[in-house]
């Protein structure tokens, strides 16, 4: 889900009462009360399998209420320099058909993106956002050729072939001396989530998203960070999501993995949390070995313990700072730890995302790797600069 499962509709809901002003939201919204809400006719439903089509699925889906673009990468220089990325889109719909408007200005669509780069060495992380509506070519997306952004901030095909299910993709952001310009290949072909792309989220019927991920794809280009410019070279990965989805009422938040191992296996892995404080049944994990091939976990398939944990000095939120991940019928057992501890994005919604570093054990042999971990749900409130 990242690389989200569904952070994307509570993001949303905050760029709807941010329409007038796209950047500066003033409402006090939780986490869980965002996406609760809102009336889903109208809409169209993520309920039965369905049949990918690529390149078009790369691109938007507008009879859905939300959908997302979601990059994150571990990168390094040739010296050993350790960076990450996220590069975030988001597109919300403000009513399930568009009316007709005078204004060129007017607009069904409202977009938000989030920009992160981690710079381990250098202790630094920074994070930045946008909002816009989709007017005027302020914000969009298309399939052929694939392109979406927000402003200056874009991913885009670099060089693609007619036709290609899947182009290299190039990626832009830029603010406050933060940069980054990578081009990623495709990698393996597209793993689909949940049972054939259909990935639950709550019991409720069509309480689901279609999600599927490019969980490795070589990434080469420049970063700059702090005055400084580097050269890197990585691994990259992309999940995209629609739906017309929110949290069930007793869901409070969720930690998502993506990680890729130096032995060719990535695994995508989130566990939704209840108020109790246990794990939602529909947690759910991806196994996506060296050919692309694929096992789809439940909850009972694997283990996920809390090593760790760090304070925010800036909301208080309390999160988990090292894992222990388990499969046994992978013969998999990793530790996860964070590049930075303090990888919390100082944007509307406050959560932490950012790059991890992975070493462990894989049917017998040691394995390292990097990735990305997600957790929402443990501040619950609007950033209080908003």
């Amino acid at each position: 889900m990242r690389r989200i499962l569904f952070f994307p509709a509570l993001l949303a809901a905050a760029c709807l009462l941010s329409c007038q002003e796209p950047r500066e939201p003033a409402a006090s919204l939780s986490v869980a009360s965002a996406l609760r809400g809102g009336d889903d006719r109208g809409y169209a439903r993520a309920v039965t399998p369905r049949d990918f089509q690529f390149p078009a699925d790369h691109g938007p889906h507008p009879g859905f209420r939300t959908e997302w673009w979601y990059y994150t990468g571990s990168l390094a220089t040739r010296e050993g320099r350790r960076l990450g990325f996220q590069l975030t889109f988001f597109r919300s719909a403000l009513a399930p058909e568009s009316p007709e408007r005078e204004s060129a200005w007017g607009a069904n669509e409202a977009w938000l993106a989030h920009f992160t780069v981690t710079d381990a060495e250098g202790g630094r992380f920074v994070s930045f956002e946008r909002w816009s509506r989709g007017a005027v070519g302020l914000a969009g997306a298309r399939a052929e050729p694939f392109r979406v952004w927000l402003e200056d901030w874009t991913a885009e095909a670099a060089g693609a072939r007619p036709g290609q299910p899947t182009p290299p993709m190039r990626l832009r952001a830029e603010q406050d001396g933060a940069a980054i310009d990578l081009v990623l290949q495709p990698g393996k072909p597209p793993v689909l989530q949940g049972d054939r792309g259909l990935s639950q989220k709550g019991p409720e019927p069509g309480n689901a998203s279609y999600y599927y991920s490019l969980t490795r794809m070589p990434a080469s280009g420049t970063v700059r960070v702090g005055g400084e410019r580097f050269q890197v070279s990585g691994l990259a990965w992309m999940d995209r999501e629609w739906s017309t989805s929110s949290l069930s009422a007793d869901q409070v938040g969720w930690d998502w993995f993506a990680l890729q191992l130096d032995d060719g296996t990535d695994l995508m892995l989130y566990r939704l949390r209840k108020k109790d404080g246990s794990a939602d049944p529909l947690s759910s994990a991806t196994v996506a070995g060296p050919a692309g091939e694929t096992r789809h976990l439940s909850l009972a398939d694997f283990r996920l313990e809390d090593l760790e944990r760090w304070t925010s000095p800036r909301s208080g939120g309390v999160y988990p700072a090292r894992w222990r991940v388990r499969i046994p019928a992978e013969d998999l057992d990793l530790e996860v730890s964070p590049l930075l501890a303090d990888q919390e994005l100082d944007v509307s919604f406050r959560y932490w995302e950012g790059a991890v570093a992975v070493e462990g054990r894989h049917r017998g042999q040691p394995v390292r790797g990097r990735g990305y971990v997600e957790m929402t749900g443990y501040t619950g409130e609007i950033s209080a600069r908003h």
